[in-house]
């Protein structure tokens, strides 16, 4: 049996996966659907690693591989075909996409955007689960991520949800990620459920999000689960959208930010500032990254945290515009370590400070946790030194105005959602 290495990609946009489905044009699984495919071997016999054939085939059979970022590679599978007389080797990737037009080729007929269950039911390429399954976010993407903002992760606590909820809907007990657990698939969902919204502390979005899904439960049952989940999900897209587009109306041209938040990166996009100060946002030095991507649309200046707050006031900006990771129903934000001193420095050099976020953001309890970072990313020598590297920091409610979906949030405001999140967190203790 010929053995052929491919690739199967998703792309990913708001929390919905492209499909394609398979023309006559190609010589395999013709009218099935499947995610963008293609053999690792280049059509002329070059060798490729499959990062580049993925790359290729994205480009040759959408058109977007300037819009994607890779996510994850997964492990690869064997899939034999004995009708064929194939064994495939398949390679699967995930890419976050920043579009969602597709201009396909001759070897596509028609394409779609859809939840990742819908692959359990449509009628598919060999095993399409089976890649999904090995590059989908786990419990572990949401707890061990140290690169994406908490608004991120909370689409992604929210896909695990979804998608195990969905699993075990399809008595699919044996790839549940719940399977270890005891009980009946209501109880395993559930138990899930509290692992996702406790596993990142610090970022009550997370938490937020799940209760919003699980609160909306009206039957203990997957179906209802793999439902509510979507449900949350569509509604936390929404409502980063729509805060970033409240903001977008109120910021300058001259516009400046600190650390990674998808949020206040569709801020800059709608705002099309002429001009953005980006802070270099230690620990992990996250700004670097944001103002690389910036410097394609505007002219921007990457300065250093410390210098960061002397530049808001002699670079003229205009407005300073930070993400949250959690707003205490007082109004103290709670952000990526550095934000206090830079909306501090904004308020001392009359420059609008601006806590862009959902309401899912605001915290039914007024905890928090540093997440203090390893030791040596500041000092690794041998004196007796105490390293003091959190990730997060406060910011008092007068140096900071909070902007949801819901438009500026007076402190009133803020108290009526904060409660509104504790009732739902409650969920677990009702049933």
């Amino acid at each position: 049996m010929e053995t052929r290495p491919v690739v199967t990609c998703f792309l990913r946009s708001e929390g919905e996966v492209l499909l394609l489905r398979r023309s006559d044009a190609v010589g395999s699984y013709r009218g099935q659907w499947g995610g963008v495919a293609g053999h690792v071997a280049a059509d002329d016999g070059r060798h490729r690693d499959p990062e580049t054939a993925a790359r290729a085939e994205i480009d040759e059979e959408t058109g977007m591989a300037d819009a994607v970022t890779l996510v994850r590679r997964g492990d690869s599978f064997q899939v034999p075909d004995d009708d064929r007389g194939v064994r495939w080797v398949v390679h699967p990737f995930l890419f976050d996409c920043g579009a969602r037009t597709v201009t396909t080729n001759e070897e596509t007929t028609e394409t779609v955007w859809v939840h990742p269950p819908e692959i359990l039911t449509r009628k598919t390429v060999p095993r399409l689960w089976t890649s999904w399954d090995r590059v989908r976010p786990r419990v572990a993407t949401v707890r061990e991520d140290r690169t994406h903002g908490s608004a991120w992760l909370s689409l992604r606590a929210l896909e695990v949800l979804r998608d195990e909820a969905a699993l075990a809907d399809a008595g699919r007990s044996d790839d549940l990620e719940t399977a270890e657990r005891d009980g009946d698939d209501w109880d395993a969902l559930a138990a899930l459920a509290v692992e996702l919204r406790e596993a990142r502390p610090s970022m009550v979005v997370v938490a937020n999000r799940i209760n919003r899904a699980m609160a909306a439960v009206t039957k203990a049952s997957p179906t209802a689960v793999e439902r509510a989940g979507t449900e949350a999900l569509n509604h936390a897209i929404t409502a980063d959208r729509v805060a970033a587009a409240v903001a977008a109306e109120r910021a300058g041209d001259r516009l400046a930010t600190l650390s990674r938040s998808g949020t206040v990166r569709e801020v800059v996009d709608a705002t099309a500032p002429e001009a953005v100060l980006v802070a270099e946002s230690r620990p992990g030095g996250e700004g670097v990254g944001i103002a690389e991507t910036l410097a394609e649309s505007a002219a921007v200046t990457l300065t250093t945290d410390a210098a960061f707050g002397h530049e808001l006031d002699a670079w003229s900006a205009d407005t300073l515009v930070v993400g949250a990771d959690r707003v205490f129903a007082d109004g103290r934000l709670i952000n990526k370590a550095g934000t206090r001193s830079a909306a501090l420095s904004a308020a001392a050099a009359d420059v609008d400070c601006y806590a862009v976020c959902a309401t899912d953001k605001i915290a039914p309890q007024a905890e928090w946790d540093r997440e203090e970072r390893d030791s040596r990313e500041v000092y690794d020598g041998n004196a007796e030194i105490v390293v003091s590297n959190p990730t997060f920091d406060v910011t008092p409610a007068s140096a900071v105005t909070v902007i949801t979906e819901r438009g500026v949030l007076e402190p009133t405001d803020i108290e009526e959602i904060a409660d509104a999140h504790r009732d739902r967190s409650e969920w677990a203790e009702r049933r």
